[in-house]
């Protein structure tokens, strides 16, 4: 099975459609899918409902899905850098589910296991715990929450294979490795592609059985996310 297509828009043009629930990986604008988010741009696709940790900032990663307005609800943890998706929500132009980290972690992970749902201490007695089932275990309440899954998962990774094998870089492993396995389909762009059987099999943080269609994307700009500076002292 070929997995290496040219671009991210021929990898994404037969697929991608209105109403769809993709799952993104990444966290603030590291390890976004950031050729990937272009092409759903491009595509036009409306209506979308995207899990993601975060939306981005302001015309930055998921920040251009919402600009565009292609994105009707969000599942997320921390919206706080981007100035559009705060008018959207408070216009009710956007509808939010907001969701603990590690809780959206695991629902995604859940979502990849085939697991409908699991409990959780995480967010009992507060907002997160509305209209959701809450069970007794040994004294202790628990909320339950559903498992994730996605229609089309975007992920960005270090290095792969020609057989999509992944291996992600640091800290950008975020969210990529849960979002990639609660996907029916799960599109990958990566910095580096190497032959299949090259890359040391201990160090593979995803199988390719995972992956169905990879791009190159390089080269990337490194962005910051919140710049700040220090005022130089008087010498």
């Amino acid at each position: 099975m070929k997995k290496l297509y040219p671009d991210a828009k021929t990898a994404l043009e037969d697929i991608i459609k209105d109403d769809m629930l993709i799952a993104s990986g990444g966290f603030g604008l590291c390890g976004i899918p950031e050729r990937l988010i272009d092409a759903v741009v491009e595509s036009g696709a409306k209506g979308l409902t995207v899990a993601s940790n975060n939306a981005g900032i302001d015309n930055e990663g998921l920040g251009k899905l919402l600009r565009t307005k292609q994105i009707k609800k969000m599942i997320s943890s921390y919206v706080g850098e981007n100035k559009e998706f705060e008018r959207q929500f408070l216009a009710g132009e956007l509808e939010v589910e907001f969701c603990p980290q590690g809780t959206l972690a695991e629902r995604m992970r859940a979502g990849g296991a085939g697991i409908p749902g699991f409990y959780t201490k995480t967010g009992v007695g507060t907002q997160v715990a509305e209209g959701k089932e809450v069970k007794n275990f040994d004294g202790q309440d628990y909320i339950l929450e559903q498992g994730i899954f996605a229609d089309l998962a975007l992920v960005k990774a270090w290095k792969a294979d020609e057989s999509g094998n992944l291996v992600f870089r640091k800290t950008a492993r975020n969210f990529n490795l849960p979002a990639a396995t609660c996907g029916k389909v799960c599109v990958v762009e990566v910095e580096e592609i190497v032959p299949t059987g090259s890359l040391d099999a201990d160090c593979i943080h995803l199988p390719g059985v995972y992956v169905q269609r990879m791009i190159l994307g390089a080269p990337y700009d490194k962005k910051i996310e919140f710049r700040t500076v220090r005022e130089r002292e008087a010498a």
